[in-house]
């Protein structure tokens, strides 16, 4: 068969997954339909939001479904009657056997992780939190419980140190696309071999990466300098880290932390925290301290630390609330 002659539905929402496709379709192969979330209501104007696959979708004339329900019989029958021979799912829902079990070749789906290791829906926020020196990109066949199918193809690359789930999610995005369209090559070629987790495990412990939520991201100043400071690149730019401090009137702020940054200093106790110099060192455990380099205030643009502390009203000791 050729490329040109799969049919293909694609399965996605975020600008994670528009990579893909858009690789996909500058490569020639034909995407019959694109299947995302459906249009909501968002911000104070309450303006129709689209997601990043619909948009893509619509301006390349990619017809578009937006299933409330992935069980609803008129979206299955509007599914069947694209013949479709594969689906590709990146960034999407966990899709029913009904669904998934449709195409003569198969669903895969491309996984932000090196799987077995995290099997879930924040994995790359987890690598980096976990201070993991590496991560990658996996391509699966879907089955029915949550990224555990047969292994099709994996790619890996590098954490720096200092690397935010920033970064390592754009270059994940970039190589996952390379490798989607490469799956898809091999699929037609018919010279892949699906690998079953288990015969992984030796290599890449299964864990989870679950979902994160605001109380998942605040900080715990018990934990070591080098804990927090994973902590904090595994959350930036998105959604941040954030801390509860006592500022110079001994008012509660909130702040999400940025950046920050592993020091020297031994002198200060687990959530203490010196301005002195113009610098902000909260104290960590283990006898270290996190520096702090750019936070953001609640209601507040982001800023370099200097500039929080010249905005204060005193410039004096502050303390987390510790609970």
């Amino acid at each position: 068969m050729k490329k040109e002659e799969l049919r293909i539905v694609f399965f996605g929402t975020p600008e994670f997954a528009v990579e893909s496709l858009a690789r996909l379709v500058d490569d020639g192969f034909n995407i019959v339909a694109a299947v995302t979330m459906p249009d909501k209501l968002a911000g104070r104007g309450h303006k129709v939001f689209q997601s990043p696959v619909k948009e893509y979708a619509v301006a390349h004339g990619i017809p578009v479904l937006q299933p409330e329900k992935l069980k609803a019989p008129d979206f299955i029958e509007d599914l069947r009657a694209l013949s479709a021979d594969l689906f590709i799912v990146i960034a999407f829902r966990m899709l029913p056997e009904i669904v998934w079990a449709m195409p003569p070749l198969g669903t895969f789906n491309l996984h932000a992780a090196l799987l077995p290791r995290y099997r879930g829906a924040a994995p790359i926020n987890w690598a980096v939190i976990n201070g993991d020196t590496e991560t990658g990109v996996t391509t699966f066949f879907i089955d029915n419980q949550i990224d555990t199918g047969d292994i099709l193809q994996r790619e890996r690359i590098s954490i720096g140190p200092d690397e935010n789930v920033g970064s390592v999610h754009d270059r994940l995005m970039r190589l996952g696309a390379e490798l989607t369209v490469d799956t898809v090559r091999h699929i037609i070629a018919g010279d892949l071999r699906p690998i079953p987790q288990d015969e992984l495990a030796a290599e890449e412990a299964p864990s989870a990466a679950p979902k994160i939520f605001r109380e998942t991201c605040r900080m715990d100043f018990s934990k070591s300098a080098l804990q927090l400071h994973n902590f904090v690149r595994g959350l930036s730019p998105y959604p941040c880290a954030w801390a509860e401090l006592y500022d110079g009137d001994s008012h509660i702020t909130t702040v999400k932390i940025l950046r920050a940054g592993v020091v020297d200093d031994k002198t200060l106790s687990p959530g203490a925290v010196s301005f002195a110099g113009g610098r902000m060192l909260v104290g960590a455990g283990g006898a270290t301290a996190l520096e702090i380099f750019e936070l953001q205030p609640a209601g507040k643009r982001s800023m370099a630390t200097v500039d929080y502390i010249n905005g204060l009203s005193r410039a004096m000791p502050a303390k987390p609330r510790m609970e």
